[in-house]
């Protein structure tokens, strides 16, 4: 299970998701009828991504959004495990 607070480690999380399941970006990107570059840029913590598309992008990597109270870890502390 993967804990992220930052656009940065919810990419790096998708990232390996997807690589563990032998998907390149572009087999994502095409499940999920999106382009490319959004995979990208999502993954590279670089892109604003709409909620509709990160479900897709959970759905397709078989994963889902759990909310909870926040631990009373610090986000250095969490960036530590990634």
């Amino acid at each position: 299970m993967d804990l992220a607070r930052t656009q940065g480690q919810l990419g790096a999380a998708l990232r390996r998701r997807r690589k563990n399941l032998g998907l390149s970006q572009d087999q994502l990107a095409e499940r999920i009828h999106a382009r490319q570059g959004t995979i990208s840029r999502l993954e590279g913590g670089e892109a604003d991504a709409k909620l509709s598309t990160l479900l897709d992008i959970l759905a397709a990597l078989d994963l889902e959004l759990i909310v909870q109270p926040r631990s009373t870890s610090k986000a250095a502390d969490i960036a530590d495990l990634f």
